[in-house]
């Protein structure tokens, strides 16, 4: 079982609802083993998806196109692909023998918190210059408005 436990002045104590309800039904002086592992900030994660959504409600897939055609708007490629143009990508090579760039995963057990804040600002510089509305609003309004949504995310 996976424990969210947070460290106060009396110790670590549970994070959440199912850690309380699984502490509370230890006898009193019974020993555990477990392998810790600090989470990243859960809150900082949520303000990274306002980003992206915000980026995609603004986002207009009919100014690119190429020899394929006209990108669909769709929410888990623009994110990748916003990954990847922030820098945290890595190459894959197919059976063919040409290459694949893929984004690197975000998710809490593949990137430590320094990591994550740099590819928060990464992110918010590859908008910024590939979507005209997010320029003209600035880092500032775009910071208040992805805290607006986090709140509600």
């Amino acid at each position: 079982m996976k424990l969210f436990l947070q460290k106060s002045f009396n110790g670590l104590i549970p994070a959440d609802h199912e850690a309380e309800g699984w502490l509370r039904k230890k006898k009193m002086g019974v020993i555990v083993s477990a392998e810790t592992k600090e989470v990243r900030n859960y809150a900082f994660h949520k303000k990274l998806f306002a980003l992206l959504n915000l980026g995609f409600e603004y986002w207009e897939p009919g100014t690119i196109s190429c020899d394929y055609g006209v990108p669909e708007k769709n929410f888990t490629r623009f994110r990748k692909d916003v990954t990847i143009l922030a820098g945290y990508y890595h190459s894959v090579i197919r059976l063919d023998g040409s290459v694949r760039i893929e984004a690197d995963s975000i998710s809490f057990a593949k990137m430590d918190d320094d990591t994550f804040a740099d590819l928060y600002s990464s992110v918010l510089d590859a908008l910024i210059k590939r979507i005209p509305m997010l320029k003209k609003m600035g880092e500032e309004e775009i910071d208040k408005a992805v805290n607006k949504l986090s709140e509600f995310a």
